[in-house]
């Protein structure tokens, strides 16, 4: 994990230069949330939608109420298939009590979400040496026991892994092709089909800086890495010959080393592009709860870059590192609720970029950023990022549709999920500090029902949700328990009128819809 002195001065000045470090290819798979997924409903009738007899009834909220309107459209804008929300971790991690068999309570977290990837990368990765004779739980290292700790734990969880090796070392000689072609040999059979693919190195792009792990600092370019990681790569090949390579796992650099790297090795000799992203620097003054809610536009243009790039190539793409700010977070923000609402908008920001998927870092209970806080394993929380990760997967697989959303100046966004039972679930995310919406919807089908779900936040003795709040988020009332058990209140039933329903989505919150 970089302190604040390892890391690079970000380039502002530079669009491709994205500033990310940290922990999260597979995404999540929704969960059986048919028993409590929810819609909005018919006429407005002064600020009291109108509901089934006998229904539950979406309550009006609290304070001013703004009209508003969304058209979801049949026109495609993207999509999102399985294993989308994944988490990453640090290395480290193999050689801690983190992922073995018997972390009940992670393994049940990671559950939750359903089926998904764990990316094994971070900084550490360039610090751990393989030692295929080493007892396991050995700082620095990671042995056999550890990666078979490692697969007991994926195939409690169902996920697969994006499985990093040591590059880094290779310019100190503590690592070597050669042994990385033993390592990836040994995790290779040990996972079998839990394995998606190999990652060598991480933010390769960042190796020539003397603040960002040094390892051929002042001689260091694209054309070195690449020279070196097609030694590792065919040493790797040569022992494990349908070992999936993917990367190259760039800090940011999009268009002067992701993508001239996939064009460099095609899709002949890797199966993912593979790219980190972080919005900006935790320790910087501008990293606010209010920032991180706002529209973010670098994203826009990196993922615009990255999917005319796969496309060109042929290529899946992945952001396999990322969360809110990098540095580790910053306290107060990125563990806070502005980080639940972000988080949605971030994952169908990837998803109409065509991204695979995402992986959010995380691990340890700092007062930075991390879905799921631990303390050495022992999960101690679902901090509020996850509670918006869960959301994200409850609204499902499928296509997205193209939203049209009115609501005067205020802060608001929609997607929709168009399933494959036939359902279009709806996500509209309200980040206005003190405006509802009581929201007039039109979809291009008939509607027989809709039920929502809303998620916000809500402190002992608050008035309303505070975008800066470390705890209190819930899901239609009910919390994520640290053993991964989460029972929500019974879905707002709606009423429909043909192809139009009515619903309020409060100030400071997201609301799911599902629409059958």
């Amino acid at each position: 994990m970089k302190t604040v002195n390892q890391i690079c001065s970000p380039k502002i000045h530079d669009p491709n230069f994205i500033l990310d470090r940290r922990f999260a290819v597979r995404g999540a798979i929704a969960l059986a949330a048919s028993a409590f997924l929810p819609g909005c409903t018919g006429p407005i009738s002064s600020h009291s939608p109108a509901n089934p007899s006998g229904s539950n009834p979406q309550p009006t909220p609290a304070g001013p109420i703004t009209s508003a309107s969304l058209t979801v459209t049949s026109t495609s804008a993207g999509s999102i298939g399985p294993a989308f929300a994944g988490l990453s971790y640090e290395k480290s991690m193999l050689y801690k009590p983190v992922f073995i068999g018997s972390n009940s309570n992670l393994i049940a977290l990671f559950k939750r979400l359903g089926p998904s990837l764990l990316r094994i990368g971070g900084n550490t990765v360039d610090q751990t040496v393989w030692n295929p004779t080493g007892p396991g739980q050995t700082s620095p290292q990671v042995a056999p026991p550890d990666v078979d700790a490692l697969a007991a734990f994926l195939k409690a969880t169902g996920w697969q892994c994006l499985y990093g090796i040591n590059l880094g070392g290779s310019a100190n000689g503590t690592t070597s092709p050669a042994l990385a072609a033993a390592e990836v040999a040994s995790v290779a059979q040990t996972l079998g089909s839990s394995l998606l693919g190999i990652e060598i190195g991480n933010e390769v792009d960042l190796f020539g800086s003397t603040c960002c792990g040094g390892y051929y600092a002042g001689n260091w370019s694209l054309s070195k890495f690449l020279t070196l990681w097609e030694q590792y790569r065919t040493a790797i090949l040569a022992t494990t010959p349908n070992a999936s390579i993917t990367g190259p796992a760039s800090a940011g650099s999009v268009s002067t080393w992701t993508i001239p790297f996939g064009q460099s090795t095609t899709k002949s000799e890797i199966t993912l592009l593979t790219q980190h992203y972080y919005r900006g620097n935790g320790q910087a003054p501008t990293s606010t709860a209010a920032n991180l809610v706002t529209p973010d536009a670098t994203l826009i243009s990196l993922l615009s870059t990255l999917k005319a790039g796969g496309q060109a190539l042929g290529l899946p793409y992945r952001i396999a590192e990322c969360n809110s700010y990098y540095n580790g977070g910053a306290s107060g923000v990125s563990n806070s609720y502005a980080s639940s609402l972000w988080v949605l908008d971030y994952m169908f920001n990837c998803a109409q970029a065509t991204a695979s998927g995402v992986n959010f870092h995380g691990g340890g209970n700092g007062t930075g950023y991390t879905p799921i806080a631990d303390s050495n394993g022992v999960v101690v929380a679902a901090r509020p990022e996850y509670y918006g990760i869960l959301l994200f997967t409850l609204a499902g697989q499928g296509s997205l549709y193209a939203t049209q959303l009115t609501a005067g100046n205020l802060n608001t966004t929609a997607y929709a999920v168009k399933t494959s039972s036939g359902n279009i679930n709806i996500v509209v995310i309200n980040k206005d500090s003190t405006q509802s919406l009581q929201l007039t919807t039109l979809l291009p089908q008939t509607a027989a029902s809709a039920t929502l779900l809303q998620m916000t936040q809500l402190s002992q003795g608050a008035t309303g949700p505070n975008l800066s709040a470390t705890g209190a988020v819930t899901i239609q009332g009910a919390t994520v328990n640290n053993d991964g058990t989460f029972s929500p209140a019974a879905a707002f039933t709606l009423s429909t009128s043909g192809s139009q329903f009515q619903c309020y989505v409060p100030a400071l919150s997201a609301v799911l819809i599902q629409v059958a």
